[in-house]
């Protein structure tokens, strides 16, 4: 549901690019470019995935998220590189699987749509 869901934001919503992720069992991991407001998108995700998950767990009134979460902007194309293997191989050094492709929760391989170093939002002119 969670993947989903993050899916779903990317490409029907049009929140983010979506360049990697990874959904473990107490955190998740996006590498995303923005075109709305980081707090916009987050709260729209946590909404949605906590009404859900709460739904199919048959609970309510309880807390699904953590209210924080933590963001940084990507400086450049080697943070980018060191930040997308990061995500990509969090459930192997968790010891979920052998390698990023095993994991089904995650985008395992980079998908199709990383920046280049030209179109990071550090380098956008506002």
């Amino acid at each position: 549901m969670v993947v989903e869901t993050i899916r779903y934001h990317a490409q029907n919503l049009g929140h983010y690019d979506l360049h990697n992720f990874v959904v473990m069992a107490n955190h998740v991991h996006l590498l995303i470019t923005p075109h709305v407001p980081v707090s916009k998108l987050m709260q729209s995700l946590k909404r949605f995935t906590a009404r859900e998950g709460n739904r199919i767990l048959g609970v309510t009134g309880q807390p699904f998220w953590q209210d924080e979460s933590y963001d940084r902007l990507v400086r450049d194309e080697v943070e980018f590189e060191r930040i997308a293997n990061y995500i990509d191989m969090n459930p192997v050094r968790a010891g979920a699987v052998a390698t990023p492709e095993d994991f089904i929760w995650s985008s395992g391989r980079r998908i199709a749509n990383p920046p280049q170093v030209n179109n990071l939002p550090h380098n956008q002119s506002f």
